[in-house]
């Protein structure tokens, strides 16, 4: 029996049998990884509340032929339970786990900037730290860059040509001049773009100071640029509530 210990969020879990759940991990070291938890649901169960969605915990496992188990749970913070509170930030977080797991396919292959990409969010959505709004979209724009599918925001994704450019393309990889411009390109406006490429690159000061038109816009374009990438989109997302709240 090979026992490890792995830091994780929980992204969902299921029933099993009578008393036990399987429960879907995004690991720091092993990736995604689903897990059995034995006897979570009986009501003396000693781990149980740790291991809702969007918890974050430090755990032991041991290895299985078909689901590792679950023997020790820590709890580092139980992000569940403090935004679970708040419909807005709770659609928010669903949305980012669910697209944790579409954005790591393969099981047991780290993928630390995705992790960190996830803790981090979470915990900055915990804190109310920006508006819950942009910070999904924030997370959905940079874990497209991670995957390897990050939108050109100024210069034409297809000549170089300098922007900033008036069409922007699903298929073709973000901005585009008039001479590269496929037929069905949106036409968003610079700030849009502008609040893009801030939620992009972290710069929260500039993000914070969009007006919610744009803000609208630049959800429209991201939601439609990552179901385009990702082949079909977010079942959480259109139960996002998007209203800004500062």
């Amino acid at each position: 029996m090979a026992l490890y210990r792995d830091q994780a969020v929980v992204l969902r879990t299921h029933k099993l049998g009578e008393a036990d759940r399987i429960i879907t991990l995004f690991t720091r070291e092993h990736g995604r990884i689903k897990a059995i938890a034995k006897g979570v649901r009986r009501t003396k169960s000693r781990f149980g509340a740790r291991l809702e969605p969007a918890s974050y915990v430090d755990l032991q496992l041991y290895t299985g032929r078909t689901f590792d188990t679950i023997t020790q749970v820590v709890s580092i913070e139980n992000y569940g339970d403090v935004l679970s509170s708040d419909y807005q930030s709770w659609t928010i977080a669903s949305a980012i786990l669910e697209a944790a797991e579409r954005f790591t396919q393969a099981e047991h292959e780290p993928s630390l900037q995705q992790y960190l990409l996830v803790t981090g969010s979470l915990k900055v959505l915990a804190e109310r730290r920006y508006d819950a709004s942009l910070i999904l979209d924030a997370y959905l724009l940079r874990s497209l860059a991670v995957a390897g599918y990050a939108p050109s925001l100024t210069d034409c994704s297809r000549c170089d040509a300098p922007g900033p450019h008036k069409f922007f393309s699903l298929q073709g990889g973000g901005s585009v001049c008039v001479s590269c411009k496929p037929s069905a390109s949106a036409t968003p406006s610079v700030a849009t773009l502008d609040l893009m490429a801030n939620l992009l690159t972290g710069n929260w000061e500039g993000a914070s100071k969009s007006e919610g038109k744009n803000r609208n816009e630049a959800s429209g374009l991201i939601a439609a640029y990552l179901q385009w990438h990702l082949e079909r989109g977010l079942r959480s997302l259109p139960l996002v509530e998007r209203i800004s709240r500062g």
